[in-house]
């Protein structure tokens, strides 16, 4: 073996908090650094579940490897590299900030991106024949044919929408352990000694190991895959998982690699145990969006040229940057904050349809909404949060991400999911004490965006329909009086 190839394998592998997966390893034999910085932790409030998950995670993963891990609890990543004194290597970090800074570092070699399928040149290659033009359905037919992706399980034509079902198995429940419990004794003191957190502390939900995720993809595969479609575009106040996998944080930790589930699925499909639908809606998510929204990040400048273009200037109200859900007295906010606030996490179309839509409609600051949504969720990372907050939910990309901005009315809220009915506001109204907060508050977007959103021939007959302008002085009063007040 040539002495350059002895060296290299003599790097220590710097695995960051979410890259805890063996396949972020090349062999049994390699040396591991981690690193706790609770520095991290005190810039700015997380939420507690979601920094006791990090700490597990990390300590889990020390445990694992024994002797070739070597865990450092420090002020700050590069004092923990200084002192380490060995030349060291890092797969590529997940956000700007932090492959900036590994490029900082004297004798730290940066390595290939891993826990993706698509590599960034083959999509920057693909991006740049798009004009501008780039939208996940045309990648995600890329990327299926580049990768052989579901070629022999063709897509139903169009969606049947069923009723979500309510027998659904509860995936199998995390047991904690001594790591744990030694997790939340320095959380319980950081707080003590002025570390804030938001959200409530519980028992752990989320798997900090592979095993614990290798575990709840097979248990999803086997019993909740097949109801997965039906769970589509649906909220419910009786049960916020549906049949949702509730894995994007173990992906996002790097505990599981997304090519191997994405093989699972589709052998389920081809074995009959889950419907078409269900293997390409799973699919779809895992490698049309998720390797999306990975590649953009990198692919674009990082800033966002039309931040502000839909007038989105209000600072988040404390309220909802503090989780207060007992203060909400609209039913579906309120509940959807309330998961927030108990469990870390909440599915797609809440996030879209019930949070975010909210902000939009009262023009909150895109950056501040994608910061909260960092922050408050297990699964947040600023690869994710830039273009779904930002870009997609904001629309403050100028169309980057996608062609509409997600405003919905309480109409909408009432179509897909259950809360309505034992809420005290009325869907269907826009004026007076009992109106609907997102019904007048979808009324007044459009009427202070009106010229931008002019040109969107979906929205048209929404804009036509709203050119009284008694009305709307009266819909824009109401709203800019109810606007940082909780609903």
């Amino acid at each position: 073996m040539r002495k350059g190839q002895q060296r290299e394998m003599a790097r220590w592998r710097w695995l960051l908090a979410d890259q805890l997966g063996p396949h972020f390893l090349d062999d049994d034999a390699q040396r591991v650094l981690l690193v706790e910085s609770r520095t991290l932790f005190a810039a700015r409030p997380v939420h507690r579940q979601k920094a006791h998950l990090i700490l597990s995670a990390l300590r889990h993963r020390a445990a694992e490897l024994g002797d070739r891990a070597r865990l450092v609890r420090a002020d700050t990543f590069r004092t923990a590299l200084t002192d380490l004194g060995e030349p060291a290597e890092v797969v590529h970090p997940s956000s700007r900030a932090a492959l900036a800074f590994a490029r900082t570092v004297d004798g730290l070699a940066v390595l290939p991106p891993r826990g993706f399928v698509t590599d960034r040149a083959d999509f920057a290659a693909w991006a740049d024949t798009r004009r501008g033009r780039l939208r996940m359905a045309d990648f995600y037919r890329y990327a299926r044919d580049r990768h052989d992706v579901l070629r022999d399980l063709p897509a139903p034509a169009g969606r049947s929408r069923r009723r979500p079902p309510t027998d659904v198995p509860p995936p199998p429940p995390i047991v904690e352990d001594d790591i744990d419990a030694a997790v939340r004794r320095d959380l319980d003191r950081w707080q003590a000694e002025g570390i804030r957190f938001v959200g409530r502390d519980a028992p752990r939900r989320y798997p900090a190991t592979h095993a614990e995720a290798q575990a709840r993809l097979a248990h999803f595969l086997d019993h909740r895959l097949s109801a997965y479609a039906d769970s589509e575009g649906v909220l419910s106040d009786a049960d916020g998982l549906l049949a949702h996998s509730v894995l994007s944080s173990s992906f996002n930790l790097g505990l599981l690699d997304p090519e191997p589930a994405i093989r699972a699925a589709e052998r389920a499909g081809r074995a009959g145990t889950a419907p078409a639908a269900a293997v390409h809606r799973f699919v779809r998510g895992l490698f049309g969006w998720r390797e999306f929204l990975w590649q953009l990040y990198w692919y674009f400048d990082p800033r966002f040229r039309g931040a502000d273009w839909l007038a989105a200037t209000r600072p988040l109200p404390e309220w909802f940057d503090r989780l207060d859900a007992d203060a909400v007295e609209a039913r579906c906010l309120a509940d959807v904050l309330a998961g927030v606030r108990d469990t870390g996490w909440a599915h797609q179309t809440a996030r879209l349809t019930v949070l975010a839509n909210y902000g939009l409609q009262r023009g909150w600051r895109a950056a501040e909404l994608a910061d909260w949504f960092r922050r408050s969720f297990v699964d947040g990372t600023d690869w994710v949060m830039n273009a779904t907050v930002i870009g997609m939910s904001q629309y403050a990309d100028l169309a980057r991400i996608d062609t509409r901005p997600w405003a919905f009315d309480g109409g909408h809220l009432d179509r897909i999911g259950d809360h309505c009915g034992g809420c005290r506001y009325e869907p269907k109204q826009v004026l007076g004490d009992d109106a609907c907060p997102y019904t007048g508050g979808f009324e007044a977007f459009l009427h202070r965006n009106r010229e931008r959103l002019a040109g969107d021939p979906r929205l048209a007959a929404d804009l036509a329909a709203r050119t009284d302008p008694q009305r709307r002085d009266a819909v824009l009063a109401q709203e800019e009086k109810r606007a940082d007040e909780a609903p």
